[in-house]
């Protein structure tokens, strides 16, 4: 996922995607950790589109945490 696209998604999206994105990073180390995981490179992606979104909704004034409660 590139930055500019992480922009313009709109804050309800941006949050539906951070929660994605989240589910499917403790996926791959969950498979990971059981040896079922082969393109181990995949994680570092996922972490670094978690790390977008959340720069993004911390730029706009989003309390991710009360978010993910929801």
């Amino acid at each position: 996922m590139k930055a500019a696209e992480v922009h313009d998604l709109k804050d309800d999206e941006l949050i539906a995607k951070l929660i994605d994105a989240k589910q499917e990073k403790f996926n791959l180390r969950f498979r990971q950790a059981t040896g079922e995981l082969e393109n181990t490179s995949r994680i570092g992606v996922a972490r670094r589109d978690v790390a977008k979104l959340l720069t993004v909704a911390k730029e706009r004034g989003i309390d991710v945490e009360k978010e993910l409660k929801r």
